[in-house]
């Protein structure tokens, strides 16, 4: 492979397979020059970037970036991938990488910012909080920085985003839906969730992808199965009523109209829940 251009003197671009790839390593474009070979010894890291935008913004990122940042952010996501066992949004090498410096560079001016999400975070998003908590360890453990409890709510929802594919606004406002309908169930039947239940993350999956919909203005098609609805109304009566609560609390505060596939599954999820 031959270096087409260079980033820094630890990031290059270069093409492998007719693609454009990004590679990064220590030292390796020092004293180098366009079309030289890359010595396959300092090669840390390559970045294949699907989208070209994401790619181009990568470029511009790491252009100035200390390589530290990129190989911290690198295990973070790798250490997510394989924590969770998911496939993230190739942003997230971007907005981590970027969070994660300005995140030292405010402890280093004893500016910390509080995290006003840190609680729903941590109840919502547990496994994805849990890799915030690890990544702080490995900060710690690559800086000698000591970042606060903050910094793993925030790491976790950029995590999160990168799971939905959807910008930070967006996952903050899904957030504080998901937690007003857990309020509204928690207070109906007077419950306390067991919050490492199957049921609670079946629950918490259902409403992390109906605040989704909702936040986006989206809809179900509507099934028009109205006897199964009737079903289910008459058989969980109470849990009716709940997500009649939350029906009504939904038009009031967010504008947005819940079909009756929305009403039917939601009840079904209130009933299950709140038996844990």
């Amino acid at each position: 492979m031959k270096i087409q251009k260079i980033l820094n003197n630890n990031a290059v671009v270069s093409t492998k397979d007719k693609q454009e790839i990004i590679i990064i390593g220590r030292g390796i474009a020092f004293n180098k020059c366009l079309g030289d070979d890359i010595q396959e010894q300092q090669i840390e890291k390559i970045f294949t970037l699907e989208n070209e935008d994401i790619q181009n913004k990568f470029k511009t990122l790491i252009t100035d970036m200390p390589i530290e940042y990129m190989e911290i952010s690198e295990r973070i996501i790798a250490y997510a991938k394989m924590k969770l066992g998911k496939k993230l949004n190739d942003s997230i090498y971007i907005h981590l990488t970027d969070h994660v410096h300005f995140a030292i560079e405010r402890y280093k001016s004893n500016l910390p910012i509080k995290n006003g999400l840190l609680w729903e975070t941590k109840h919502l998003y547990k496994d994805e909080y849990e890799v915030g908590l690890e990544a702080l360890n490995m900060i710690c453990e690559h800086f000698g920085v000591i970042l606060p409890e903050d910094e793993a709510g925030f790491i976790a929802l950029h995590i999160v985003n990168a799971e939905l594919n959807e910008e930070m606004p967006v996952i903050k406002a899904m957030t504080n839906v998901m937690q007003d309908i857990l309020t509204i169930v928690k207070y109906h039947f007077k419950v306390d969730f067991n919050e490492n239940s199957l049921t609670f993350y079946r629950f918490i999956t259902h409403l992390k992808f109906f605040a989704q919909r909702l936040v986006k203005g989206n809809h179900y098609d509507k099934a028009n199965d109205d006897d199964l609805f009737n079903v289910i109304k008459e058989k969980y009566p109470e849990a009716y009523k709940c997500t009649e609560k939350v029906k009504k609390f939904i038009e009031n505060n967010y504008k947005y109209e819940l079909t009756d596939e929305e009403m039917m599954y939601l009840t079904i999820h209130i009933e299950r829940v709140k038996k844990t």
